[in-house]
């Protein structure tokens, strides 16, 4: 069952233990939609970057995504 990050402590134990987190973005039909994938590389209280497997950088808001692993 996939579990949401929202705590920096859930930011902290998925950078640490290098958890592949999905960022979901809520669509315009009410669904939400994977927008990015990745290890936690650096996290803050409005931002959480996110480091994919082929190396690329992405950064999401907080308040506009919702991260889960599973």
């Amino acid at each position: 069952m996939p579990q949401t990050l929202e705590k920096n402590v859930d930011f902290l134990v998925a950078a640490l233990s290098q958890t592949f987190i999905t960022a979901l973005k809520l669509g315009e039909d009410g669904m939400y939609e994977r927008v990015g994938f990745g290890r936690v590389e650096k996290y803050s209280g409005d931002l959480v970057r996110l480091r994919g497997i082929d190396g690329t950088v992405n950064h999401f808001e907080r308040g506009a995504v919702r991260f889960q692993r599973r």
